[in-house]
């Protein structure tokens, strides 16, 4: 295989027209050229250079090994520019992976403020229905996930988790339900209610089991939709009660009442997966502030707080 470096010599002799010029150019010896040029005729197997006078010039086969050495500089110095704009965060590609909930309270604004602040880098949004898009990240498929996950919970090695936003569970009943003028709710206050599901096994319905296992009671869910807007038609139609995260109450079903729950209260936490590798790029740092602004914005407690009530 020819070597790239000796190539590069090559170029310096042929452009120079001697190997004492070229040898000055590059700040070596005369001799180490010569061993250079040496060496890459016995790679190419063929002479490249042939004396004339005190110079020398090149041979067929020096010419086209020149030629080929300026587009290899060439391509060389279109990569140390690329790699620049790479780093500065001017060029790119982001992958984001995200879940149904988080689409348009955190995700729409944060990638609306990514495309202002660094415009050349390319995203790539698709919805996971899954709230556990971990595995997008770990694969390589995506740079971002959003996700639901303990607090708490240990992360994979080479993946950071951020944690964004805590999103508290709100009870869901029917218009008129007895327990609708009550302005908090006790979690017990449900126990002996029929529930309506909406979500499905996995880390979204862990906290709510888990609370209603800390208050003593298993749920008893009557429907299950797997689907917030769904989950309120039935509630509304009489079918049961429901708990449901309040980023997932952003279309409110005319036809229920939505109450504040405590003791305890349900919590799901919404972070974003990220490499450890690429942390360092700044369009993924961009877009983690981006998110972090776009949460506090979307923060739930905004909608319901302690002590109230919201129809």
């Amino acid at each position: 295989m020819l070597d790239v470096r000796r190539m590069q010599v090559l170029r310096a002799v042929v452009n120079s027209g001697s190997i004492t010029a070229a040898a000055a150019h590059l700040g070596y010896t005369p001799s180490a050229v010569s061993q250079q040029m040496a060496a890459l005729e016995k790679e190419a197997g063929i002479a490249l250079l042939e004396r004339v006078g005190r110079g020398v010039r090149p041979t067929a086969a020096g010419r086209l090994l020149t030629e080929h050495a300026a587009t290899i500089s060439r391509n060389v110095a279109e990569a140390e520019t690329a790699l620049a704009e790479l780093r500065a965060g001017r060029t790119g590609r982001l992958a984001i992976r995200y879940f149904a909930t988080a689409g348009a309270s955190m995700v729409a604004p944060a990638v609306t403020r990514l495309r202002k602040e660094h415009p050349g880098v390319r995203i790539d949004l698709k919805l996971v229905e899954s709230e556990d898009t971990l595995p997008e990240v770990e694969q390589g498929r995506a740079d971002l996930a959003l996700l639901v996950r303990p607090r708490d919970g240990r992360p994979r090695d080479g993946i950071r988790l951020v944690h964004l936003l805590d999103d508290s569970y709100a009870a869901v009943l029917p218009t008129g339900h007895h327990l609708a003028a009550k302005r908090v709710l006790d979690l017990t206050d449900l126990a002996h209610e029929p529930w309506v599901g909406c979500e499905p096994p996995g880390p979204c319905l862990e906290p709510v089991t888990d609370a209603c296992a800390a208050a003593g009671f298993t749920p008893d869910f009557v429907v299950q939709s797997e689907d917030y807007a769904t989950a309120q038609g039935f509630v509304a139609a009489g079918l049961g009660i429901a708990l449901v995260p309040l980023m997932g109450l952003g279309n409110r079903h005319p036809g229920v009442v939505v109450r504040d729950v405590r003791n305890p209260r349900p919590v799901r936490s919404i972070q974003a997966a990220v490499r450890e590798v690429s942390l360092a790029q700044p369009a993924l740092q961009g877009l983690l502030g981006a998110l972090a602004d776009a949460a506090a914005a979307a923060r739930p407690d905004s909608h319901v707080r302690a002590g109230s009530a919201v129809c």
